[in-house]
């Protein structure tokens, strides 16, 4: 029987683990080899450690609402879009909250894990810690690893002949890369546009003589400020949208997608995306589009090669003069201190049943949480996994038999090794894989149900945001205040923006929301029943 856990990592997964753990009776012990919470999210001038940290001026690409842990939402008068000194602020108020920090052993580093002599009965691990020097060996009955896939910086620098034997320049990865003083005046060059390299370029092109952005992918550019001037994620991320993707042929939704990102700007003209194009990425950006417009950013193909000081492109144009060459291309991940056995077999979340478990193992008592990348938050789906995890743990949830989750895994694993930008084309839908993960943890929402029990709150889940309350409203762990937190969503989005009254404002925006919650409840009850009959992905009758 599962007691004491092994968390490997304080970020936001880890303390969602541990506290995960604490709800379910379980005995947790995190070890974060830094001397501080919140990994990704604590930001620090230094390279020196090589510690991976957001850079100074990043803004979060999901809102408060849809990234906030399940029982635990933001402080209101917090803005929608955070900088990473408020996120790591409000994973502070989430560790004090819950009395999540006497659980965790700081600048203490996991060395190895290995599977105890007795494993495939105990389903036990050594890990072995290092702490100031001194190793130490502890016996735990189960491992959560929460160390994320933003671990080691991707450097391809065998796909850019000339990159280290010709050119006399500056070339750095963007982990690195802090704020923009290091690169007043000069002539840079990004390669790779994904958010990362979206964000760099525009705010380099402020002190820059001349930024240039290479990409081979077709990319489509979106604001994270959506219609009506509400979040993006708040009104794109709807059970009712996930039901359409569902219902209607993916060519005519791909074709509706497209023609909504082009009403902000034709991409094609911008030499960013063709329509015709079935492989394509998604990034948030509202200040790229004018840099290019207004020529501070120039887009240029793939490149070829680099000479002394120049970049050569696969269409034959030449830029001159380059002094930096920043590569946003992501990150590797990797489990060095799981036995071979075990870690050598993950190359990428495929590789792993739900994204979690290691299917060979013939006990299911290490799960990998984080390894995942959503079409929303990260956070939310680790959460998720850690309540599932924990659950099983605990013995409340039942997994398959090893041979069947293997057979699973063997349909969607990969040939090879995918780097980080072809993993960026497994993106999964944040509401079909947060649902999966909550039918198996026994809290997915019955919106059939409460359409016919509650039916203001059950609209809400339906033509709302997929908020991660709705994830708390029923089964284990369930959260008196998760129906409030739904119906007062908006109110919560709307609240910082309230710094100014307008004489004649009023509520009247609720009150039309009531009256169009009221006419489209005969529809939601046809949808949910329709859907009772033919389940498929991110829906729950």
């Amino acid at each position: 029987m599962v007691q004491r856990v092994a968390v490997v990592g304080a970020g936001a997964g880890g303390l969602a683990s541990v506290k995960c753990c604490l709800d379910e009776g379980l005995e947790p012990t995190c070890f974060e080899s830094s001397e501080d919470i919140g990994g990704v999210w604590r930001y620090t001038d230094s390279t020196d450690s090589r510690r991976i940290t957001v850079y100074r001026s990043v803004i979060t690409n999901t809102s408060k609402e849809m990234s906030c842990f399940s029982d635990f939402p933001f402080p209101e008068d917090f803005p929608n879009y955070l900088p990473h000194s408020l996120v790591l602020e409000y994973l502070r108020m989430y560790a004090r909250h819950f009395d999540l920090l006497q659980h965790i052993r700081f600048q203490t580093t996991v060395v190895s894990v290995r599977k105890c002599p007795d494993f495939s009965t105990s389903g036990q691990w050594e890990v072995v810690t290092e702490s100031r020097g001194v190793r130490e060996s502890h016996v735990f009955d189960a491992v959560m690893v929460c160390t994320g896939h933003y671990q080691e910086p991707y450097l391809p620098l065998a796909s850019f002949p000339g990159i280290e034997s010709r050119f006399k320049g500056q070339y750095l990865h963007s982990w690195e890369y802090r704020d923009v003083q290091a690169f007043r005046g000069k002539r840079v060059l990004v390669l790779g546009i994904g958010n990362t390299g979206g964000d760099l370029s525009v705010e380099l092109s402020r002190v820059a003589a001349k930024v240039f952005l290479s990409t081979r992918s077709h990319t489509w550019v979106v604001s994270r400020v959506s219609d009506h001037g509400f979040p993006l994620d708040m009104v794109s991320t709807t059970r009712f949208n996930s039901l359409l993707d569902w219902l209607l042929p993916s060519a005519l939704t791909r074709r509706i997608k497209f023609r909504k990102f082009n009403s902000w700007f034709n991409h094609t003209n911008y030499g960013l995306a063709s329509s015709k194009s079935s492989k394509f990425k998604l990034i948030v950006n509202e200040e790229l589009p004018f840099c290019l417009l207004s020529g501070t950013v120039v887009l240029k193909p793939n490149v070829k090669e680099f000479t002394e000081s120049s970049a050569v492109f696969e269409d034959g144009t030449t830029e001159g003069n380059i002094d930096v060459v920043l590569f946003a291309t992501g990150y590797n991940f990797s489990f060095p201190f799981l036995e071979e056995s075990v870690g050598g077999s993950i190359h990428d979340n495929r590789s792993l049943y739900n994204c979690i478990f290691p299917p060979q193992l013939e006990q299911p008592t290490l799960a990998i949480i984080g390894l995942i990348q959503l079409t929303g938050s990260i956070m939310v789906g680790s959460e998720m996994q850690a309540r599932w995890v924990t659950g099983v743990f605990a013995g409340w949830n039942k997994l398959p038999p090893p041979s069947r989750m293997m057979a699973e895994v063997l349909k969607r694993k990969p040939a090879v090794k995918r780097n980080p930008s072809e993993r960026e084309n497994l993106k999964m839908s944040f509401i079909s894989y947060v649902d999966k993960i909550a039918a198996c943890a026994g809290v997915r929402p019955s919106v059939l149900r409460l359409l016919l029990t509650d039916p203001k709150l059950g609209l809400a889940i339906f033509f709302g945001p997929c908020s991660p309350y709705q994830y708390r409203l029923e089964g284990r762990g369930s959260w008196s205040g998760a129906r409030a937190a739904i119906l007062t969503q908006w109110q919560r989005a709307l609240r910082p923006l309230r710094t100014r009254m307008l004489l004649g404002d009023s509520s009247s925006s609720s009150w039309g929301w009531s009256w169009m919650c009221l006419l489209a409840l005969p529809a939601a009850l046809t949808a949910a029943w329709l859907c009772s009959k033919h389940p498929q992905p991110g829906w729950s009758p």
